[in-house]
């Protein structure tokens, strides 16, 4: 690639870094905001909890909007709408006025981040140079995330209010660069297309209401009815969805999309994996400062190993995916995830980080392995016209994978909190560990299957290729390609 295609790449790296700080950040500075405001325990969650429904919950919609109504419009303005909320989150008194900031900022992400995506899959051809434009992009995305949770915990002790005013810097200076080098002829691919609005507000109707049901998983059996309800609500919804989807001449999803096998099974490979990875930090997070009494800094730089798939993904990886394919190299990292978090399972009270370092650096590893790859899996073979609606499932998966390992993590450790002392919360983390473990498990067998299919087709496209070349052989005229039965 040249000089203008690295730097396009790397202003659209810049937004998963920016989206993977950003939550990384609030994630650390939670309890000084709630502390200052004075927030309520059910506040100070909503407030993480908005960003995770606005993301989630319009991921969908962002993603096929990119394809519609173009993508660099769409990623400039939606970078925008990023950067002035985030602002305006700095500056909140109250904490309504801090979960419509964390609201919006999440819708922004969800338009944001798929476009973003899709640049990327219609910006490099298709082969080895996107396969390391979408690692790299992959790679940015989480160091994002771990350099976030030490940047955060640095800016909590000057000021929380510099965890959303430091992403307005950065988004900022991503903006002057993207109108700059995203080419502007990017439009629409058929400008007479309509725009599907009952399937738009039915599907963010139904990504609203299941992101809100994952979100209320974390309570427990506490108002499960409302829990439940909203469950069946979103799954009637969804329903409605496709009912639309179905009648509508020009749909906003083609559901074709949704039977491909390949694409469908990287998504849900992303979601475990998703899930298993910030369910397991999660845990890892509590037990460090509520049972061994760690500062949030001395946790954030302990983990920091955690984002070594930073260097890994667009060094490592893509050799490894030119030599064994996807399929074998997504394999690999969740059987490294299932070790790593395995070995996790004992933790005792007085393990030494040496003890969790070996963990810390597999599941870095597994990183780098399987997410880039899945990532690259998720587009591959998809058309041109639906990257945008591509890359909008992947981010969904991802979104929803996030939540629901936290939730799930969460939801054990509270049933298998029976106890009083530090034993009886050792133990409960040690049965919230075994989410993680269960979620890279399953992964790994839709893993395999995958990787069966691939030399399924492997072995196929051989024995027509021995076929063919065995009819070449016994005809002359085709051994000169033709040119004797044409003379």
């Amino acid at each position: 690639m040249g000089t203008r295609a690295w730097a396009l790449l790397l202003v659209l790296c810049g937004t998963i870094f920016l989206e993977g700080i950003d939550v990384a950040m609030m994630a650390v500075a939670i309890p000084a905001v709630r502390a200052d405001l004075g927030l309520a325990t059910g506040t100070a969650a909503w407030v993480m909890s908005a960003y995770v429904l606005g993301y989630a919950g319009f991921t969908l919609l962002g993603g096929r909007a990119a394809d519609l109504l173009g993508r660099r419009r769409m990623f400039l303005l939606w970078l925008t709408v990023f950067l002035a909320f985030s602002g305006l989150g700095g500056f909140a008194t109250d904490g309504w006025m801090l979960i419509v900031a964390r609201f919006v900022t999440g819708i922004a992400a969800a338009f944001m981040t798929p476009a973003a995506l899709s640049l990327i899959t219609t910006s490099y051809e298709e082969g080895p140079q996107r396969n390391k434009a979408l690692l790299v992009f992959a790679g940015t995305g989480a160091a994002g995330f771990s350099l976030g949770l030490v940047i955060g915990g640095l800016l909590t002790e000057i000021g929380w209010r510099w965890v959303f005013f430091a992403p307005v810097l950065l988004a900022a200076a991503l903006l002057v660069a993207a109108v700059r080098l995203i080419p502007g002829r990017d439009a629409p691919p058929n400008r007479r297309r309509t725009f599907d609005l009952p399937g738009a507000i039915t599907a963010a109707g139904a990504m609203l209401l299941a992101a809100y049901t994952v979100v209320r998983l974390e309570h427990g059996l506490d108002q499960w009815p409302l829990t439940l309800a909203s469950g069946l609500a979103a799954v009637l919804l969804a329903g409605v969805f496709v009912v639309v989807e179905r009648r509508c001449p020009d749909p906003l999803v083609r559901l074709g999309l949704l039977r491909q096998g390949p694409v469908v099974r990287a998504d849900l490979g992303a979601l475990l994996f998703l899930g298993a990875f910030f369910g397991f930090q999660f845990v890892v997070t509590l037990y460090l400062q509520e049972l061994r009494g760690w500062s949030s800094l001395q946790t954030a730089v302990a983990l920091i190993v955690m984002g070594i798939d930073a260097v890994l993904a667009p060094t490592l990886t893509p050799r490894l995916v030119a030599r064994f394919g996807n399929a074998r190299v997504i394999t690999g990292g969740f059987l490294l995830a299932v070790v790593a978090y395995a070995l996790f399972l004992p933790v005792g009270m007085d393990w030494s980080y040496a003890m969790m370092f070996p963990t810390l650096l597999l599941s870095g590893l597994a990183f780098a392995l399987a997410y880039g790859p899945l990532t690259i899996a998720a587009t591959d073979g998809v058309a041109g016209s639906e990257q945008g609606l591509a890359g909008g499932l992947l981010t969904t998966a991802t979104q929803f994978g996030s939540a629901i390992g936290i939730s799930a993590v969460t939801a054990v450790y509270g049933l298998a909190s029976t106890g009083s002392g530090p034993e009886a919360t050792l133990s409960a983390f040690r049965a919230a560990l075994t989410v993680p473990v269960a979620l890279v498990v399953l992964g790994t067998l839709i893993s395999l299957v995958s990787a069966r299919e691939v030399r399924r087709a492997v072995r196929n496209a051989s024995q027509v290729s021995k076929v063919n070349a065995s009819h070449t052989s016994a005809n002359p005229a085709h051994r000169s390609g033709g040119i004797s039965s044409w003379k």
